[in-house]
């Protein structure tokens, strides 16, 4: 299958946020999206899925040819595509189990085998380290960040879709349960399915093997390639943008300037 985004522009509340985004996601690729915060990444992802918040102005996302802004929400779920949000809202009066079975039945059109449902939900748990006693409890209520991120992956191992975008699943989350989630992701990565992940953890990227890295900047793809793209970013962080490409990086008031590390992102003091 494949995935393509072409010029896509994209505003939140009249403020342009995407300038025009190119690219391409074919199954078996898993594509790392780099970028100092606030320039469009979760943005990107959000379009894809089809947030209301955000406004789609300009271009198209095909998948295998299909306009995908034409299409709801649930059936962009239904066609196969899947986000691992960076914030997991709660749902109360709605149990993580009860949640994931009527995912699969309206994904298949018609009931899952409720013993078939079980076992596969147990063997999921097992896999991200998820308790089995908490599938339950109301979806995320009451649930640690470091949870919410496992039920996340807990969903989308069970939804097995064919497109995972994975927005900063990693933040929050210790070494042991940074490790389950590279696990799951390597193990889902069978060549049939194609994955877009954010992250500003290197060892994240170290566990699970990017073939593509792109750095987005002030909404557009400024630079595309390989592992070496993040391997610069994690020694020299975003200036060699300016200093080779002649890209100015304009920062939130707030943030500090990122670097990938192994331990996470780190803030880098202005001399």
């Amino acid at each position: 299958m494949k995935l393509e985004i072409i010029n896509l522009c994209c505003s939140v509340e009249d403020k342009e946020i995407l300038k025009g985004i190119n690219l391409v996601i074919n199954s078996g690729e898993i594509h790392a999206l780099l970028g100092p915060n606030g320039h469009g990444k979760s943005t990107l992802l959000s379009c894809i899925m089809g947030h209301p918040k955000y406004k789609v102005t300009n271009g198209s996302i095909l998948l295998d040819g299909k306009d995908v802004l034409k299409i709801s929400v649930d059936e962009r779920a239904k066609a196969g595509l899947f986000l691992a949000m960076q914030y997991p809202p709660s749902i109360d009066g709605v149990s993580v189990s009860d949640f994931l079975k009527s995912c699969l039945d309206a994904k298949n059109d018609k009931p899952v085998s409720l013993y078939k449902f079980v076992k596969e939900l147990e063997n999921s748990c097992n896999d991200v380290g998820f308790d089995l006693n908490m599938v339950h409890r109301p979806l995320n209520v009451g649930f640690s960040g470091g949870e919410k991120k496992r039920c996340e992956i807990l969903q989308m191992e069970t939804l097995n879709p064919s497109f995972c975008f994975l927005d900063e699943i990693d933040s929050g989350l210790d070494v042991d349960a940074i490790n389950l989630v590279a696990n799951v992701l390597n193990k889902m990565n069978d060549g049939s399915k194609g994955m877009l992940i954010i992250s500003h953890y290197a060892r994240m990227y170290n566990l699970v093997k990017p073939t593509h890295a792109h750095v987005i900047i002030d909404g557009r793809i400024v630079v595309s390639g390989g592992i070496e793209i993040i391997e610069k970013i994690d020694s020299k962080g975003y200036e060699w943008i300016k200093d080779e490409l002649g890209i100015e990086i304009k920062k939130e008031e707030s943030s500090p300037k990122i670097m990938l590390g192994s331990c996470g992102a780190k803030v880098v003091k202005n001399d």
